[in-house]
């Protein structure tokens, strides 16, 4: 994912979090919001919880793939995925799947 489609200030992730408008499931939470810009933009979130960082990153890296495969990037929405303790529990098709079904619930809203 190119660095353009990436949410990445701290004022961004608020404005999208405090929009208020999210689907949520075990493994992830989503927040969306329209944006004024052409294209769409995906942040990543990983408690501390999860573990260190290296095992942070590898969660991120694997989310971002899973994103840039799922959310359309022509759409002008901006998105906050947060990752809960339960991603770790599953296996990564489990994951894309879920993270698939939340999804296609933010197309229906």
């Amino acid at each position: 994912m190119k660095v353009k489609y990436r949410v990445k200030s701290h004022e961004d992730f608020q404005k999208i979090i405090y929009n208020n408008k999210k689907v949520s499931s075990l493994g992830y939470v989503i927040y969306f919001k329209k944006n004024e810009i052409e294209n769409s933009r995906v942040g990543i979130s990983t408690s501390k919880k999860l573990g260190n960082a290296v095992v942070r990153n590898r969660i991120k890296r694997q989310v971002r793939v899973m994103a840039r495969d799922i959310i359309p990037m022509k759409k002008n929405m901006d998105y906050v995925i947060i990752v809960r303790n339960s991603y770790l529990s599953r296996t990564y098709q489990q994951n894309y799947a879920e993270l698939l079904k939340l999804a296609s619930k933010i197309k229906e809203d």
